[in-house]
């Protein structure tokens, strides 16, 4: 981890460890769920450092990742129950 490393965030500003969401984040918004995939494409963490921090699955990571890539930031508004359902929200 470089703590001084700088990437463009999901909003596109720059973004730095400084700039994550706390550890002991509970509520996970969109903007917050971006910037931590943000966070491990840019180099800012691995995958490894962000699911500790963050009391993560690898694969709830990669269903983060997955959602930005196939319906960029809004992909994220779909809950756990409607991925494993398969629906979308109305």
């Amino acid at each position: 981890m470089n703590k001084n490393k700088n990437i463009i965030g999901p909003l596109g500003e720059p973004m730095t460890l400084d700039d994550l969401p706390p550890a002991n984040t509970k509520r996970w918004v969109i903007r917050r769920k971006a910037e931590v995939v943000a966070a491990v494409r840019g180099g800012l963490l691995t995958l490894e450092d962000a699911c500790s921090r963050y009391s993560l699955s690898v694969e709830e990571f990669l269903s983060w990742q997955q959602a930005i890539d196939a319906n960029g930031m809004q992909g994220l508004k779909v809950t756990k129950t409607q991925q494993y359902r398969g629906t979308r929200p109305f």
